[in-house]
């Protein structure tokens, strides 16, 4: 295959193009901005299943402080329904004594419930103090994360608008060889990234192998308009004063 000398030389500039959208698109994978994010991410939901757990914790505690405020006030009425009817004077002696007994216990038992109440209303604050603790936290992480992401995202725009710099580039750059030449390149370059190598110095900037004399023989015979394969590497070899040969 033959081609202007000039056109390519321009296949240098198109790999060049296209090496430069492999680049950028390889650092969309590896953005500093987007690195912190995972691990906002698992914190914010290690904080969220501790908010979870404390909101359970409180709504159980919840439920036994209705349950001892309703024992409580099981006992209170009985209290005082039997003081209700020693104040009446209607009971006997021997009934008398049952009820004082009864009230005495009912009381001790008022104090256990009392207790217990207050306890459990201690701890739901305890819990309540630790949940605000961790719903702060949860709020701090989710705006570093939201902060994150503001952050990745604008690089990326960016490294996206790149990309369709070098691509508009490479659509005008393209337009500009020789059909035949370029499908040559973008056959080439379906089985390798770089599909079009200067030949600096008699060594192929593809592969980095240098020619033997007798591999160069070949090439120095060859016409300057004689599209030329790299024997190591498959690249279309771009012969320039820098070729050494």
């Amino acid at each position: 295959m033959k081609a202007d000398p000039f056109d390519q030389r321009r296949l240098l500039e198109l790999q060049a193009t296209d090496t430069a959208i492999a680049q950028l698109e390889q650092s969309l994978k590896t953005l500093p901005e987007a690195e912190r994010i995972p691990a906002l991410q698992r914190e914010a939901i290690r904080l969220r299943d501790q908010v979870s757990a404390r909101e359970a914790g409180i709504a159980d505690l919840d439920r036994d402080i209705a349950r001892v405020e309703k024992e409580i006030a099981v006992v209170t009425k009985r209290a005082n329904n039997d003081r209700d009817r020693m104040a009446a004077g209607s009971v006997t002696p021997k009934q008398l004594e049952g009820l004082q007994s009864e009230l005495e216990s009912l009381a001790n038992r008022q104090n256990e419930l009392e207790d217990q109440q207050l306890e459990l209303m201690e701890t739901r604050e305890r819990l309540e103090a630790t949940l605000a603790g961790h719903i702060d936290q949860l709020k701090n992480s989710q705006a570093a994360q939201q902060e994150a992401e503001r952050a990745r995202d604008a690089a990326v725009a960016e490294v996206d608008e790149k990309i369709a710099h070098h691509r508009q580039q490479r659509e005008h750059l393209s337009a500009s060889i020789p059909s035949s030449l370029v499908e040559l390149y973008e056959k080439v370059r379906a089985k390798k990234p770089i599909a079009a190598a200067l030949l600096r110095l008699r060594s192929c900037e593809s592969c980095r192998i240098e020619k033997s004399p007798a591999d160069l023989a070949p090439i120095r015979a060859a016409g300057p308009d004689e599209v030329l394969r790299c024997e190591e590497c498959g690249a279309i070899l771009i012969r320039t004063e820098e070729s050494g040969i």
